[in-house]
């Protein structure tokens, strides 16, 4: 049988229900039709709700806490093993498109970084470097999200060479002195960095197709991260005030712990979470304006709706080259995303649904059972052993995740029946891992008597903290030993062991 190839699409940032097949406020035809051709999975969750620790875990099959990538700003380190390696060993073609975000914006002495921000805008560096990256043969790489003063690498030779000699008009200035603009972007369609990512990609895609090599292709968009911007005409093409805006229940923060609170507040004092000057995601006011809120809403569903016109660029070319029936499609996210969910913004230390649950598709014709949804649980830690197991490649033994190739293909029912989530800045300020079960969920927080308990059946908003109810006092045990046994049973064995002694 010839090898499947791996294509792997990844949005940034995404709700798990901001596609069109579950949620009839969006559009996104694209998404779901491969929905309609594979299997959603419902319960698919990642191991760290930012995009260094997770992308991270994508490549290495292992969970920031093993990968050493544990927050944003810091890197991957480049000893670390990587997918890509396994793939180009067993003859594969890999490649990246997109935003990798696998090393800091600053180097120091100690710590280079290709990401950093001098060589992120010193194009002559990048007209001439495509790879390795991480195993990856060859990138094109990016690291703004909208107008970020981050532009350069690849995307900016890229809109040189299409006639945009000002691109830089409509990406703000490092100094800062440019106001910051919200909703509508002024970037044409055709200069955006979707429109980039599918045509860079298709031309990939027609170079595997002539050499019949397989491949494992990351597409990697960046949308619908904040901040909220998206071009004409779709800035236009979702009304506010015809939206379902989620909003805090009043009294819901009471039970939990201190800093949920405190994002409710106009003026919130965090000083006892201070840390090392970087500062830590979420821990602000997250108050807005009622209708800022909406807009905010409506943006971000079209950012979505744009980047799926792309994803269907890409799916088409695959139709379009005979190489949809043999490659392996997986749709996903590096995390979740709060737009308005328990009165929150953005992201940050709240280990909710709306943040830790992925939007996951699976398409593989004659394997994966279309038009199927499944509540098996998956994690982000388990694509890469899952990718190699498809392709007939030995899953080292070094990875954590576990392979989830057969449940993909609806032989068996479940892979797992747990995952975790890890979120840590400084020791002083957040540091908090999560076990989400078949029905409970637990989090608990390093050096901190609080935490979070909540059972998903009866409460799936997660409205209700239990942490401190007296009648789940004997669950609660339970589930912190069934966390110990998640953290013992995620130990990584780097090789097998290959005698007595």
């Amino acid at each position: 049988m010839k090898r499947p190839n791996i294509l792997l699409i990844t949005s940034d940032q995404q709700h798990w229900n901001t596609l069109g097949a579950g949620n009839p406020e969006l559009k996104t035809p694209n998404l779901d039709r491969l929905a309609d051709e594979g299997t959603t999975f419902t319960r698919a969750y990642c191991p760290n709700p930012t995009c260094t620790p997770t992308r991270a875990s994508i490549i290495t099959g292992m969970y920031p806490s093993q990968h050493g990538a544990w927050t944003l700003g810091t890197k991957l380190l480049e000893d670390r093993h990587t997918v890509g390696e396994d793939f180009r060993a067993g003859g594969y073609k890999t490649a990246l498109v997109g935003k990798a975000h696998f090393q800091p914006t600053r180097a120091t002495e100690t710590y280079s970084s290709l990401e950093s921000i001098g060589i992120l805008q010193d194009l002559e560096y990048w007209r001439k470097f495509n790879g390795p990256f991480y195993g990856f043969d060859h990138v094109e790489l990016a690291r703004n999200h909208t107008n970020e003063f981050l532009v350069g690498q690849h995307y900016a030779i890229w809109m040189e060479e299409k006639g945009c000699s000002n691109w830089r008009e409509y990406f703000l200035p490092p100094t800062g002195t440019m106001k910051p603009t919200l909703h509508k972007w002024a970037i044409p369609e055709k200069y955006h960095y979707n429109t980039w990512i599918a045509e860079r990609s298709n031309t990939l895609l027609e170079q595997y197709k002539r050499s019949d090599e397989p491949f494992f292709l990351w597409s990697s968009f960046f949308d619908p991260h904040p901040d909220y911007l998206v071009p004409e005409p779709w800035d236009t093409m979702y009304d506010p005030d015809s939206l379902t805006i989620p909003s805090v229940t009043p009294g819901e923060h009471d039970r939990n712990p201190p800093h949920f609170g405190l994002t409710q507040l106009e003026k919130p004092d965090f000083t006892h979470l201070k840390e090392s000057g970087f500062g830590t995601h979420g821990y602000r006011s997250h108050l807005l304006p009622e209708d800022e809120r909406k807009k905010l809403v409506a943006t971000y569903y079209a950012m979505v709706s744009l980047m799926d016109k792309y994803i269907g660029s890409i799916l088409d070319k695959l139709e379009e080259l005979g190489l949809a029936d043999n490659t392996v499609v997986v749709f996903t996210t590096d995390h979740g995303h709060f737009y308005g969910q328990h009165g929150l913004q953005y992201k940050g230390g709240f280990h909710y649904e709306d943040l830790i649950k992925l939007p996951f598709i699976v398409r593989y014709p004659g394997y994966v059972p279309a038009g199927r949804r499944s509540g098996a649980i998956q994690s982000l830690v388990d694509l890469a052993p899952t990718f190699l197991s498809l392709a007939g490649i030995e899953v080292p033994c070094a990875m954590t995740g576990v392979d989830q190739s057969a449940v993909w293909q609806g032989a068996e029912e479940r892979a797992r029946d747990h995952a975790l989530c890890e979120f840590r800045h400084e020791p002083t300020t957040i540091h908090q891992k999560t076990y989400v079960g078949e029905r409970y969920k637990i989090t608990v927080y390093y050096n901190q008597t609080y935490g979070e308990l909540f059972d998903l059946r009866q409460d799936p908003g997660e409205i209700r903290n239990l942490w401190n109810e007296s009648d789940y006092a004997s669950l609660k045990s339970e589930l912190l030993l069934k966390y110990i046994w998640a953290e013992l049973g995620k130990e990584s064995m780097p090789m097998p062991r290959i005698s007595h002694a």
